[in-house]
């Protein structure tokens, strides 16, 4: 549908102008599209590989865990759970694909290896122990690819939605609009080419016209037709 403008020259040329601005718009935002899309891919398939492997040693852990509790009983696990005071710490580098900020994670540290006694605890905790710790190396990285797949995600919508609208309705709205003012600028020389042809046709066939005729009185005799005595003498 034409946007209802004047069909002006002056329209014309602003309306052509921004048909241009539309199309290497789309140009740049459908590129853009197809990088997040790949990237997207690249990443979600990580990120799902890397979930499933993160998972599989939850599993392990909590297994070795149910088998601790077993061995020593809750309150003693929970005390010696309590000997475990230091934590990993964590750097965040931030980085960009094609205007997304993505992060990446890197950890330093990490808790003692046996932070508890020997004398109390089994087996079974230093399993559980060793479990979590495995756990613990892999989540810097899963929170990494789960961010950037959510960041990717969220902007290639965004990209999709604009390059949606220009190639739905902002391009076909300007292309309708341009062949609006084009038909009309058209219609409105048609008009005033045929309007200087009939005035011309008007002025020519007054100036045409049939010639003007002068006639001579013709002669007259008074005396009814006869020669009289005066002309012969």
């Amino acid at each position: 549908m034409p946007q209802q403008i004047a069909p002006t020259r002056s329209n014309l040329f602003r309306t052509r102008q921004a048909l241009k601005l539309a199309q290497e718009g789309y140009e740049i935002l459908d590129k853009k599209r197809e990088v997040l899309t790949t990237e997207l891919i690249r990443h979600a398939h990580d990120a799902a590989a890397q979930q499933t492997r993160v998972w599989q040693k939850l599993d392990q852990a909590y297994r070795a865990l149910v088998e601790a509790r077993l061995s020593m009983g809750q309150e003693r696990l929970e005390w010696t759970a309590l000997a475990v005071n230091k934590t990993v710490e964590v750097e965040i580098k931030l980085r960009s694909i094609m205007g997304v900020v993505i992060p990446t994670i890197e950890a330093h540290g990490a808790p003692p290896e046996m932070p508890y006694g020997l004398g109390d605890t089994t087996v079974a905790v230093d399993e559980a122990t060793v479990r979590f710790r495995e756990v613990l190396d892999e989540i810097p990285m899963l929170s990494e690819m789960m961010t950037s797949v959510w960041r990717l995600a969220r902007e290639l919508q965004k990209t999709q939605r604009r390059v949606n609208a220009l190639q739905y309705i902002f391009i076909p709205q300007y292309e309708a609009t341009i062949k609006y003012i084009e038909n009309a600028l058209e219609e409105r020389e048609r008009e005033e080419t045929f309007r200087l042809k009939r005035l011309k046709s008007k002025g020519t066939t007054a100036r045409v016209g049939p010639p003007t005729r002068e006639y001579q009185q013709p002669y007259r005799d008074i005396g009814g037709g006869k020669p009289t005595s005066h002309e012969f003498g």
